[in-house]
């Protein structure tokens, strides 16, 4: 009797995890390594059912002053659920060739408290799962700070060229759309 007992909480456990896994958008399934950490985000877990703003980003672009805009943009709409994921990349070769570099970048000279991971590709084949899923939905990044906000279901509702800074009004309705969509 005690078995049964004890298989019935391990079976719960099973299925409970596929049902997680069925509630997860497709944007949102795997892992990416959080810069410099040696933790791994699991995209599901931290950021299912959350409204996001997803930018590639290059230590040495042009356009690495939107950093502040973004932790900008992050502080002002954290509270009401939004995360922000930036994804270093040196697919137009811009970015830091260590990881000690990036995070200089990000986290000292740029003050950046929201979610970065570690350099990845995020164009072609070799992209990594998220990007390939945004290049499905919209289209690859053209650009170093290209930007993307997507909807609680993992639905990308706009997307943004690298001109377009993170207080531009187009953006800010967008990401106030994403707030606004039901989990």
């Amino acid at each position: 009797m005690l078995k049964r007992w004890l298989a019935v909480p391990a079976l719960m456990m099973t299925f409970g995890g596929v049902a997680l896994g069925a509630d997860c958008p497709a944007l949102l399934e795997g892992q990416l390594p959080k810069l410099r950490a040696k933790e791994s985000i699991d995209l599901c877990q931290r950021f299912a059912g959350k409204p996001l703003v997803i930018v590639n980003t290059a230590s040495f672009c042009g356009f690495a002053p939107q950093f502040k805009g973004l932790e900008a943009l992050y502080q002002r709409y954290k509270g009401a659920g939004l995360e922000v994921i930036g994804v270093p990349s040196d697919d137009f070769k811009q970015e830091a060739k260590t990881e000690e570099e990036t995070a200089k970048v990000c986290y000292v000279n740029y003050g950046v408290t929201f979610t970065m991971t570690d350099p990845q590709k995020v164009r072609g084949k070799e992209a990594v799962h998220l990007f390939q899923v945004l290049a499905q939905q919209t289209g690859a990044p053209k650009w170093n700070f290209y930007k993307y906000v997507v909807d609680r279901q993992g639905k990308v509702i706009a997307n943004f060229s690298s001109l377009t800074k993170p207080d531009d009004p187009d953006l800010i309705k967008a990401v106030e759309q994403a707030l606004a969509s039901k989990p």
